[in-house]
């Protein structure tokens, strides 16, 4: 090779190779360097093509995996319901559920439902009767609801009241029939309820709470037994006894008034003071708070 001048030069070859090889082992440190641990190495060849499948699987796969995952239950069994169909071949209606023997929890209440548990129930205990009875448990048996709609037959229905009813007042500070909300004039009754459950007689002695025209409904064939406060009873006894015992004094004391009028002003005068320290003067019945509320809370557990 002739350089300037006219000079040759044998190592102008060797000096450019070197250079390039210089260049070539930089910029693999510089790779090496800029390398990030997760990144993956570069593919100087085109991939095999069983490789690209797998890829192509792996990806799929991901995707129809989260599609899945975005679903409901409803909807991923019926895109599996869809998918089997149009695989294997058959027909929607053989994979419809007949829901003949479906049940719920009310189903379940209702036919195991007790208007009074005894310890007999209580023996063998599966999950149905362990749902009733806790069902059962939150009821308030303290005043029933009545149905009177069939009276005329002497049919009646009785049932134990919710907590709503409770907090309302119905059956209690309300009529206890199921249809009637009157407040007024309402009367306490106790009822021997006789009723067949699970094909067996059973009986039990209810309260009820009724208006005056729902009362007549209910002793409509015969009277029940109408309950009354034994302590309002003795109370108004001995208020009348008293009320008599005042009148008779004041008559007598009326009395002698008059034929004591006829003697002079001066002995009128004296006989009246005297008769007014004879004895104590009539007592003015007044009820204390404690016998106030004690009423009040008589009435309310009537």
């Amino acid at each position: 090779m002739h350089g300037h001048g006219g000079y040759d030069s044998d190592f102008s070859d060797d000096e450019q190779s070197g250079e390039s090889s210089k260049r070539k082992q930089k910029s693999v440190e510089d790779d090496l360097l800029l390398k990030k641990p997760f990144q993956k190495e570069k593919h100087g060849k085109v991939a095999h093509k069983q490789v690209a499948a797998e890829l192509l699987d792996r990806e799929e796969a991901k995707n129809r995996r989260f599609h899945l995952i975005a679903m409901d239950a409803y909807q991923r069994h019926t895109k599996f319901v869809n998918d089997y169909i149009l695989y294997y071949g058959g027909k929607k209606e053989d994979f419809r559920r007949l829901g003949e023997n479906d049940k719920t929890d009310l189903d379940v209440i209702r036919e195991n439902h007790r208007f009074l548990w005894n310890e007999e129930d209580e023996a063998e205990m599966t999950w149905e009767k362990r749902l009733a009875k806790k069902y059962y448990d939150k009821l308030f048996k303290e005043y029933c609801i009545a149905d009177l709609s069939r009276y005329k037959e002497n049919k009646f229905g009785f049932r134990w009241r919710v907590e709503k009813e409770v907090i309302s007042g119905k059956g209690q500070f309300f009529c206890g029939n199921k249809y009637c909300d009157i407040k007024e004039g309402l009367r306490s009754w106790e009822v021997n309820f006789g009723y067949i459950e699970h094909g067996e007689k059973r009986n039990a002695l209810v309260k009820l709470r009724l208006c005056q025209e729902c009362s007549s409904q209910l002793n409509f064939h015969h009277r029940r037994k109408e309950i009354k406060s034994r302590k309002r009873k003795a109370k108004k006894k001995k208020d009348c006894d008293e009320l008599s015992h005042k009148k008779s004094r004041l008559s007598c004391a009326e009395e002698d008034n008059k034929k004591k009028h006829k003697g002079s002003s001066d002995d009128e005068e004296n006989t009246t003071e005297s008769e007014l320290w004879k004895g104590p003067l009539p007592e003015t019945d007044e009820k204390s708070q404690e016998e106030e509320f004690d009423e009040y809370f008589q009435d309310l557990f009537l």
